[in-house]
């Protein structure tokens, strides 16, 4: 196929998360990687009476509940809305709050986060050839784009990407189509001259051909195809694969 556009997954595609690289914290005398120590050390100041055992199980019920949501249609919560309900899990009226708040435990939270994402080495000159003959673009699942942004500036390769395109400044998830369809918009491009690249086989291979274009899956574990899902156009062990696929020297 000729393609004019390449789009990629995020997580588990560009990069991968190493919960190895998340802060460690101690709870009952065990020790936990979480967020949760950076979170409770920014809200402190306000809510002195929240211990960092509290905060972290509100930390975890958030995520839970937004996973929950989430299932039911794959709108997306942005992080705004899941520290509103870690807010409530504390009892806490964010109402009484300082305004800025939510927006420094968000930035508590991804900073966390984001240095836990490991950039394969091999990956950054890999989209450098790309990008000389394709238009790129990262279509991803996530609750605050800022983080996406940050995990690619550290990696030297946001300005590679025409788009970059998170689900919670769209509203919806992969594998829904509109987050496809965004990004495609973006970029200027047809669903039949575009490639998508991503490692779930569940959202990106089945959202991708539901919009029209051919998937490339990164199945690193060969692992067995789900059922009701149609192979992929290319299936690879490696990103690095995309090389001979996509015609670009190695």
């Amino acid at each position: 196929m000729a393609y004019a556009a390449v789009l990629f997954d995020l997580f588990d595609t560009l990069v991968r998360f190493d919960r190895e690289r998340m802060p460690e914290i101690q709870l009952n005398g065990r020790r936990v990687r979480s967020t949760a120590g950076h979170v409770h050390a920014t809200l402190w100041a306000h809510a002195p009476q929240v211990s960092l055992e509290a905060c972290y199980e509100a930390l975890v019920e958030s995520w839970r509940e937004a996973e929950r949501l989430r299932a039911i249609d794959c709108r997306e919560v942005p992080a705004p809305v899941r520290f509103a309900h870690f807010f409530r899990r504390l009892g806490l009226d964010a109402t009484t709050l300082p305004p800025g708040l939510t927006q420094a435990l968000i930035d508590a939270h991804r900073g966390a986060l984001g240095r836990a994402a490991e950039f394969p080495a091999h990956h950054g000159p890999l989209l450098r050839r790309l990008a000389e003959r394709y238009r790129l673009a990262v279509v991803s699942n996530f609750d605050y784009t800022p983080t996406a942004l940050d995990i690619l500036q550290r990696a030297g390769v946001v300005e590679l990407f025409g788009a970059v395109v998170i689900s919670d400044a769209v509203g919806w998830r992969k594998p829904k189509r509109e987050i496809f369809d965004a990004a495609l918009g973006r970029l200027a491009v047809g669903p039949e001259d575009a490639l998508f690249v991503g490692d779930r086989a569940d959202i990106d291979v089945l959202g991708a051909q539901r919009v029209g274009m051919d998937a490339a899956w990164v199945n690193r574990e060969a692992e067995p195809l789900p059922p009701g899902i149609r192979p992929p156009t290319y299936e690879i062990r490696d990103l690095g694969e995309l090389a001979g696929i996509l015609k670009v020297s190695a």
